[in-house]
């Protein structure tokens, strides 16, 4: 009996129906642990990884490069069958204990359509990246585990006063220390206070997994606060991305918005002065607390770690955003 519900409840896991199951978090990691390297999205540079590797070193830590980490198809970091195969290694090795991807750019998607969610259900480890990884992310979150969206390898590598901040920041939450973030108020911010399980990345990458078993936002019903981010999208496709969450009900459903950084696109647009004057233009008709510029995406220097999965408490008054993990 007990084994026929094992395999009903892993069936369940490989079929995206265990959203609504409680979230793990990954054991903190302690000098001596093994990080694996992988690539799952476009090709990184060797010197790239050799960087992280050594930061990884002087954290105290073991880093472990996937086989095909530097491999190279069509711009992607090898073939997909390559990049998952190391995704699996490092998932279902016992001896490691955390993923950091070298880069994002495109491609993870290629990769989820052949990982079941119980791969990371079974094996709660911290996955860490942004940008494209931001598809890791949720399917993590989809299977119940927490994930964190941050810098790597050429992140955690680069050096002055702010990155030596984030990276500081990056080093406490994988010893286990949840952060508390406190941020200068903007003026188009909307005040208020919410809790609730924080989701989101790269927003065309999170809208592009919409309806799929990898969307961590058909969660939206146990209440999520949404962090947003991206470069190189117009005004316009950000418009369109944002009223496709309206048009799924998700918009309605939110606790509460946190607007990262939007770099690299051309404005004035259709109007709009700057991104955050667009999303404003939606976003205020919400009485929900949203704030704005909030150090997280693309702009170099400030990326700050978000656990994924994680419950939150968003506080944003006239001094500024809060953003306490719980």
């Amino acid at each position: 009996m007990f084994s026929a519900f094992v395999l009903c409840l892993l069936a369940m896991v490989s079929l995206g129906v265990m959203a609504q199951q409680p979230m793990v978090m990954p054991m903190a990691l302690k000098a001596g642990d093994t990080i694996a390297i992988i690539s799952p999205s476009s090709a990184p540079d060797e010197t790239t990884i050799a960087k992280g590797c050594a930061t990884l070193r002087q954290w105290g830590y073991v880093p472990v490069v996937g086989a095909h980490a530097l491999s190279e198809y069509h711009g992607f970091a090898g073939t997909a069958d390559e990049r998952t195969s190391d995704l699996l290694w490092a998932l279902r090795d016992s001896t490691v204990r955390a993923v950091m991807c070298s880069r994002g750019g495109d491609g993870a998607v290629q990769v989820l359509q052949r990982v079941p969610l119980s791969e990371f259900a079974q094996h709660p480890k911290w996955m860490i990246g942004f940008s494209d990884v931001t598809a890791l992310h949720s399917a993590a979150v989809c299977a119940g585990v927490m994930s964190i969206h941050g810098s790597m390898c050429d992140g955690i590598a680069a050096t002055g006063a702010q990155r030596d901040s984030v990276n500081a920041m990056m080093q406490q939450l994988l010893q286990g220390h949840l952060p508390a973030y406190r941020v200068p108020p903007h003026p188009l911010n909307q005040q208020g206070t919410a809790t609730g399980m924080l989701v989101g990345g790269n927003m065309s990458v999170f809208c592009g997994l919409a309806g799929s078993d990898y969307d961590f936002l058909q969660r939206a019903d146990e209440g999520l606060i949404l962090f947003m981010e991206d470069t190189q999208e117009s005004i316009s496709k950000v418009d369109r991305m944002l009223h496709l969450l309206e048009i799924r009900g998700i918009l309605p459903r939110l606790k509460g918005v946190i607007v990262g950084h939007f770099s690299k696109y051309k404005s004035p647009e259709n109007g709009f002065a700057d991104m955050y004057d667009m999303l404003h233009e939606y976003l205020q008709h919400y009485s929900i607390p949203v704030c704005y510029d909030f150090p997280v995406g693309h702009h170099s220097g400030y990326n700050y770690p978000m656990v994924e999965g994680c419950h939150i408490r968003l506080t944003i008054s006239e001094e500024g955003t809060e953003v306490v993990f719980q």
